[in-house]
């Protein structure tokens, strides 16, 4: 047997911290333990009957082939109408691509348009993967630190003495994961203005679009304006706002160019989307909207609860999110890291959190209320406790 001499590539990845707590806290639990998990970004609602009936009726009627790789011509369309209808962005089909969820759209993103020696700007913290695929793609990531104080947003200013000659791309992530901040309508038009001076391109991530609080807006940045839309490429999918996420379908929007770009990648690797859960998409932008609705009041009201719980816990501070499903707590004041937090804290009372560490920032822990309000109350008082306990 040779010896295995993996790729360089990989070892400048750093795997997921928040898939390995997850799936650790999966793992414990079908063991028998009584696991408490915030840890995982998915919904636990299951998804809305119509949605299934659709792919359902699909199957029936034999939609089982394989399927044009850059997404069935039906759905491509229907994102395009959303995108019209929605969001004020004026794509047609040929603009779009269904890409393996969400992920995969700004994988294959990045591998179309970054190569080595081009820096890629993220503000922080980040979604875990951002800077993992420009890695992958032989880029550089570009890390803008953002604090509580400024509500985790990146300014104009900052974003602009960030830009060098190298800079190809913004990843711009409005709602946030892992903070749930909502960039405002005059904020987004502000760093658009900067995007368009320099001339670089920025990805806006709007999978959490559809869940918002307290009359916060979503303002896509390429509706601020023709310059901003000529510069702009739209990542989205169906797992967070129609709770899909085992479904796999995301898709991204942009120059007909960069499209054809990436259905070349995706046709010499994944080739098409599942075909019959393209049909469960398809029912989702067209059908009705109200199961939307109902699950942005439960997050809600589990948003109300979970953080007067933890406003009540010793050494915890943390902002109110105004969108996702997410908290983005400080510990700073326990003197202990976030890895070491999380790690005991499932230990002894199988709670499951996400570490900071893992977005980019230390003394910080990433709670996701996207989970049951028992699960809720639960793992709340067994978090209380592991701090009044630990750090009393």
């Amino acid at each position: 047997m040779p010896s295995l001499s993996l790729a360089s590539r990989v070892n400048r990845v750093t795997p997921s911290l928040t898939l390995a707590i997850a799936a650790k806290a999966k793992a414990m639990k079908a063991d028998g333990l009584p696991v408490c998990s915030f840890s995982a970004g998915e919904p636990d609602f299951d998804t809305p009957n119509h949605i299934k009936a659709a792919a359902k009726l699909a199957l029936d009627e034999g939609k089982t082939r394989y399927g044009p790789a850059a997404g069935e011509p039906a759905l491509r369309q229907a994102i395009a109408n959303k995108l019209r209808q929605d969001n004020n962005l004026c794509y047609g089909p040929e603009n779009v691509i269904v890409t393996n969820g969400g992920k995969h759209s700004l994988y294959g993103l990045i591998m179309a348009l970054i190569e080595a020696g081009d820096e890629v700007i993220i503000p922080s913290p980040y979604w875990v993967s951002y800077p993992e695929m420009v890695k992958l793609a032989g880029g550089t990531p570009v890390l803008l630190p953002t604090s509580p104080e400024q509500n985790y947003r990146i300014t104009p200013n900052q974003l602009r003495q960030a830009i060098t000659p190298k800079t190809k791309l913004l990843v711009l992530n409005s709602p946030s994961n892992p903070t749930g901040m909502v960039y405002s309508p005059e904020e987004i038009r502000a760093l658009a203005a900067v995007v368009i001076e320099a001339d670089i391109w920025v990805v806006s991530d709007e999978i959490y679009e559809k869940i918002l609080y307290d009359g916060a807006t979503h303002l896509s940045i390429g509706a601020v304006s023709a310059e901003a839309f000529d510069r702009t490429i739209i990542s989205n999918g169906f797992a967070k706002g129609y709770s899909m996420t085992g479904w796999r379908v995301g898709y991204l929007a942009g120059p007909q160019e960069l499209i054809q770009a990436v259905g070349t990648i995706q046709g010499h690797s994944t080739s098409n989307v599942c075909t019959f859960a393209q049909y469960g998409a398809i029912a989702a932008l067209e059908g009705p909207q109200d199961c939307v609705t109902t699950m942005g009041r439960a997050f809600a009201d589990r948003r109300q609860v979970i953080l007067e719980r933890c406003r009540q816990i010793p050494g915890f501070t943390c902002g109110t999110p105004e969108g996702a499903f997410y908290l983005y707590i400080d510990i700073e004041p326990l003197g202990i890291s976030s890895l070491e937090f999380c790690t005991q804290l499932l230990i002894d009372k199988y709670v499951a959190a996400i570490p900071g560490i893992a977005f980019g920032t230390e003394g910080k822990i990433r709670l996701s209320y996207a989970t049951s309000m028992e699960a809720i109350l639960e793992g709340m008082d067994r978090l209380e406790a592991f701090v009044k306990q630990r750090f009393s």
